[in-house]
């Protein structure tokens, strides 16, 4: 079978935009949109109710007004995570999308497209929650039914006014109790008090959600509770972290992925590790592919031997730098580097990738391109790459399924698109999260050792080059991922243990210049990065990052049209 129904579907998606009256004004006025028409009680029934939760949950697609746009969707933050130790560029150029260059060297100004896309992007979806908020308080629906649905709704916003919150200084707030949101000020509450909306949305909606929703792709109340404990830890509140990811734990809903190829595998969409999910398919003509992410295949030229590529051209944008490649390698116990020494495993703009001898977490190969190694059941080769010798060999894996894959289409635009879904949040990212807030406060540090092991299991049992598509080659790589003891794990140690895995089992996730920044140490590492990687990458030479350039101001263009509101 092609491809099979999805919850979103296009055809109510625009409906209810057009019903709603919402994208007719410009896109730079926003929130001057208001609506031409008000649904009465009498109007709103469970059909219409689910309409709206269709028109809202389709935010999370971001797709609003072009591709470009889209690169800078919530959904998994890519072109945000340019800016830390993961992740390069890529495509052709640095001119090629030069604003992405400008955050990748350290550069933020307030007229960059995508500061302008994100916040267009976030207020849009948060108008459409609220919208569908106040036709739910109308609604004469079943009280419990009608508290999930808006349960459902707070939670989503809170996840767009979280992502705003990670990314710029100061931004307005409102919710659906506001009659005009265009009068909103960017300085009317603090910082610590939006948090604090955020937060008590989320719990609210926990008590009241369901816990099995009749449709794939909606949130049930483990996902407001996996949310909050992802907002807990970057305010450090450690305990309340620690309580609601150990409530999505102690639901018995979710379990690891046999094979860690699992999570790019469309059959295995809304199992296992899918906590919170945005729902593609590759049915509609096209309108529900994953268009965040349709720069980032692999350029997959083809070979000799072939007339055309594999999945049709890619831009090969969003590559893993040297850094993070080396991040992987680990000693002859499987266990990876903790003590600050770099191990270099192959080089980025080689054209040869398996001379390094030493072991490796197989995570790598599940994650990365790399040249004479597999790439879902083929040979990836120098042909795959785009410009190696500016941006390097290592494509990302991971929002790809194989070509050969029935719900995979190929030689269209997006190159690469299938029905599979991305995942927002795993389980695997839970346990790591309970896992980081028993750490920090010194608690349990049996039971943290457990999580994280838990997690490299999944990692070691993933090498078996019999499960295809084959992405490992255990006769070209010393693969290696061991247990941590119990011997050695203080609290120092066990800190430094869970950020490495952080990184290495959610890499180019979109998460690890959010993690850096509620570490504290993010303009270290950075910094340190750019000195390293500039010996692949010269443009990194001279670029630098400071206190300042942290959160993002606001938008020129919006300054431009709120007038005084938000200076």
């Amino acid at each position: 079978m092609k491809s099979y129904r999805k919850y979103i579907s296009n055809a109510a998606f625009a409906a209810m935009a057009t019903a709603l009256c919402i994208g007719s004004a410009s896109c730079d006025s926003m929130l001057d949109t208001k609506p031409t028409g008000v649904f009465s009680a009498d109007q709103m029934g469970d059909d219409e109710a689910t309409d709206l939760l269709t028109a809202a949950y389709a935010t999370l697609m971001c797709h609003y007004f072009g591709n470009n746009e889209s690169f800078a969707g919530p959904i998994n933050n890519w072109v945000i995570d340019l800016r830390s130790d993961d992740a390069l560029k890529g495509g052709d150029n640095v001119t090629m999308e030069g604003y992405m260059h400008q955050l990748e060297i350290g550069n933020v100004e307030s007229n960059s497209d995508i500061l302008n896309f994100k916040w267009r992007n976030n207020y849009f979806s948060i108008s459409r929650c609220n919208t569908a908020i106040k036709a739910l308080l109308a609604a004469e629906i079943e009280p419990v039914l009608k508290a999930a649905m808006i349960g459902e709704m707070k939670t989503l916003r809170a996840y767009y006014y979280f992502d705003m919150y990670r990314l710029f200084q100061k931004f307005p707030y409102f919710d659906e109790t506001v009659a005009d949101p265009s009068q909103c000020r960017a300085d009317e509450y603090t910082r610590d008090q939006i948090l604090g909306f955020i937060r008590q949305d989320l719990r609210d909606s926990y008590e009241v959600m369901l816990e099995d929703v009749p449709q794939a792709g909606r949130f049930n109340k483990y996902v407001a509770a996996a949310v909050l404990a992802r907002v807990d830890l970057f305010c450090s509140d450690f305990e309340e972290a620690e309580k609601y990811a150990g409530y999505v734990i102690g639901s018995g809903k979710y379990e690891l992925y046999p094979n860690f190829l699992d999570m790019s595998k469309p059959e295995f969409n809304n199992t296992y590790e899918s906590v919170m999910a945005v729902q593609f398919s590759s049915a509609n003509s096209g309108s529900q592919y994953n268009y965040c992410n349709c720069l980032n295949l692999t350029y997959n030229f083809k070979d000799d031997s072939r007339t055309s590529t594999y999945y049709g051209n890619g831009d090969d944008f969003y590559l893993g730098s040297q850094d993070l490649i080396n991040a992987f390698a680990t000693d002859e116990m499987g266990l990876p580097w903790l003590d600050g020494s770099v191990h270099q495993v192959g080089n980025t703009v080689s054209e040869a990738d398996t001379d390094y001898q030493g072991n490796v977490d197989p995570r790598l190969d599940f994650t990365f391109g790399r040249i004479g190694m597999p790439w879902r059941g083929l040979e990836y080769t120098v042909n795959w790459t785009r410009n190696i010798a500016l941006y390097g060999q290592y494509s990302c894996k991971k929002a790809y399924t194989s070509p050969d894959s029935p719900f995979c289409e190929t030689g269209i635009v997006p190159w690469g698109a299938s029905s599979l879904n991305y995942i927002i949040i795993r389980y695997a990212d839970v346990l790591l999260m309970k896992a980081e807030a028993l750490i920090e406060q010194n608690k349990d540090l049996d039971q943290a050792r457990s999580l994280i092991n838990q997690v490299r299991a999944k990692a070691a049992r993933s090498v078996d080059p019999t499960y295809t598509p084959v992405d490992c080659n255990p006769m070209k790589a010393n693969y290696a991922v061991g247990q941590y003891p119990a011997s050695g794990w203080t609290q120092e140690y066990a800190r430094k243990a869970v950020r490495h895995e952080r990184r290495i089992e959610l890499a180019m996730e979109g998460l690890r210049w959010f993690d850096l920044l509620r570490w504290g140490n993010v303009i270290d590492t950075v910094t340190k990065y750019y000195q390293y990687e500039s010996q692949f990458q010269p443009y990194y030479s001279g670029a630098s990052l400071s206190e300042a350039d942290l959160y993002f101001p606001v938008p020129l263009n919006q300054l431009d049209n709120a007038g005084d509101l938000y200076k």
